[in-house]
């Protein structure tokens, strides 16, 4: 067993720099690399891009990541585990492999996880008693039957551990949950059982941590002018222990920070219910975590406290929402706030000469640079040089929404004077797409996992 790991995440969701993970390797000493890239949204375009060529539906910067880097994971023995497979982790598998032929590599082990992907199953789910009410709202999933477009349990560590064991180098899963991709290494390295829910609970924390990339070593932090060196910021890693405890660091020289404060700011990022953080492996206690600075750079967690996991997973399902469309204009001063105010209901009103009428829940109108983003909290200059006018609606009726997009260029000539700043061509109707948590009977799910070799 070794006495210490070193496990650091790359992307902390689909579009996150390719810099991060390229950094992470060559930058200090790695034993694993994570990237996490889905999101529930990214599942349902996932899926839309798999519907139109059956090749598609995985997270495409994965595999030019691995086209820049694939000889060096290899050479410096290096494990990398993500969940870029999406709704298709078969073809994101091949699309390695194609890479690893590329380069000339052979004997790469590549390890594969499927059966997140529920989509098919759900009328058979459905007919054996799996209700999988809205989480949030309680109401059938009788109501968007016809419209869902994703389906996708959020799996676990352990199918990841079992590929690890298989002796996989990378391995793709599709809803593999954000903290599983850190949890895995130090379950399969130190040899945990699953029920040690302490130190389960502990991986949980930190692969919490480290989800959202640099978002723990200074991203996105309140206090933004203590952090040196954003332009060269430094994604994060864990130096996790056998008995639990770890470290949160970043790779020396790099920019960013580490203390106390900025990881503390990322454990509460999209947090619940403090005390039961949970997940497929484990249910953590938040509340008992101890945090304290071991340097620079360098934050030490221990004390985490976990129970037994529940007996269902958490599924996410998308489905089609009706249609949206927004468009911008910039107006200028003098009188910026109130030209765009006027703009806003010149549009609505033209509209309703057509017979064409949104409620009010149904429009959104913002004019940016008037406080939109802290409404309420800070005040509004007297004055405005300029501001950028959003107008946006929503709806079943596409055609409608599509008349409101042509609406807006019309202000430049027939609007109050100064309106200007438009291109992009007319908005058009874009499909919204909603979002249906829901629960899963563990028993009614059936993972694989499988290890081929280039």
């Amino acid at each position: 067993m070794k006495d210490k790991i070193l496990v650091a995440n790359g992307q902390g969701f689909w579009g996150d720099s390719m810099l991060g993970p390229i950094r992470l390797l060559r930058e200090g000493p790695l034993d694993y690399l994570t990237l996490d890239y889905l999101a529930e949204v990214t599942m349902s375009i996932m899926q839309k891009q798999k519907e139109r060529r059956p090749e598609t539906g995985y997270a495409t910067d994965f595999v030019r990541m691995l086209d820049r880097l694939l000889p060096e994971i290899v050479e410096k023995g290096v494990k990398v585990i993500a969940n870029a497979g999406g709704v298709n982790p078969q073809a994101c598998v091949d699309a390695v492999f194609e890479v690893a032929k590329k380069h000339g590599i052979k004997g790469l082990k590549v390890g594969m996880i499927e059966g997140d992907d529920i989509l098919e199953d759900l009328d058979g789910l459905l007919e054996s008693g799996q209700a999988l009410l809205n989480m949030d709202t309680g109401e059938p999933l009788s109501l968007i039957r016809d419209r869902i477009t994703s389906a996708n349990v959020y799996l676990g560590a352990q199918p990841i551990v079992e590929c690890l064991a298989q002796g996989a180098q990378i391995v793709v899963g599709g809803r593999l949950t954000d903290p599983s991709l850190v949890m895995a290494p130090m379950i399969h390295e130190f040899g945990w059982s699953l029920d040690d829910h302490d130190k389960l609970a502990s991986s949980t924390v930190a692969g919490h941590i480290l989800e959202c990339g640099a978002q723990c070593t200074g991203g996105n932090f309140a206090d933004w002018r203590r952090v040196p060196d954003m332009g060269r910021i430094g994604y994060p890693l864990v130096e996790a222990r056998p008995d639990g405890t770890f470290v949160v660091t970043k790779h020396e020289g790099t920019g960013g920070l580490v203390d106390v404060q900025t990881v503390t700011s990322q454990l509460v990022y999209e947090m619940g219910d403090p005390k039961s953080y949970i997940g497929p492996d484990v249910v953590a206690d938040f509340t008992s975590i101890q945090l304290e600075q071991d340097g620079e750079d360098r934050v030490r967690v221990s004390g985490v406290r976990g129970s037994p996991a529940t007996d269902t997973y958490k599924v996410s399902i998308s489905y089609r929402d009706g249609y949206k469309a927004m468009g911008q204009l910039t107006v200028c001063a003098p009188d910026a706030v109130a030209k765009a105010e006027l703009s806003a209901r010149m549009i609505f009103e033209r509209l309703a000469i057509d017979d064409i009428h949104f409620d009010e829940e149904q429009i959104t109108v913002e004019m940016v640079g008037s406080g939109v983003c802290l409404e309420g909290i800070r005040p509004v200059p007297e004055e405005l040089p300029e501001v950028v006018l959003r107008v946006g609606v929503r709806g079943d009726d596409k055609e409608a929404i599509n008349r409101f997009g042509s609406e807006i260029v019309p202000l430049v000539t027939s609007g109050p004077p100064g309106v200007t700043g438009f291109a992009g061509g007319r908005p058009k109707a874009q499909e919204v797409i909603g979002y249906w948590p829901a629960l899963l009977s563990k028993g009614s799910l059936q993972t694989t996992t499988s290890v081929r070799e280039s």
